[in-house]
């Protein structure tokens, strides 16, 4: 499957699944991830629970529920390569941009990078959306 041709051509909603080390889970929304030359994948995320997780179990899964009336979408299983605080390059990336003095009210930014590990359906194991 040609993941960043899919998801340039396919709408939906991204949610990325994480665990901490002792098994605490959390979920939240994600934006498409960003498809990286090395085939990797890499996600923007703020200091919160998803990010603080990362620090201590580097394996995610990235669900994505395409939009309309089926259920129907796929399953990227990740395991974190590393994560950078390039202020340029997460700029350059950013697909959301707020007026500067509402960024630095929030949290630090953090480009996570991400081997896929796996990619199923989002329902089973058989073959992946056409």
């Amino acid at each position: 499957m040609d993941l960043p041709k899919y998801f340039t051509t396919t709408q939906g909603t991204g949610i990325l699944a994480t665990a901490s080390a002792s098994g605490e889970i959390t979920t939240a929304v994600y934006a498409k991830p960003h498809f990286q030359d090395d085939s990797s994948v890499a996600m923007i995320m703020r200091e919160r629970m998803t990010y603080a997780h990362l620090q201590t179990n580097g394996h995610a899964c990235y669900l994505f529920l395409e939009q309309g009336p089926r259920v129907k979408g796929i399953r990227l299983f990740l395991q974190k390569i590393d994560e950078s605080d390039d202020a340029e390059l997460l700029r350059s990336l950013t697909r959301r941009h707020f007026n500067p003095e509402e960024d630095r009210a929030k949290r630090p930014k953090h480009l996570v990078r991400f081997q896929v590990v796996k990619v199923l359906p989002v329902i089973g194991d058989g073959p992946l959306p056409a």
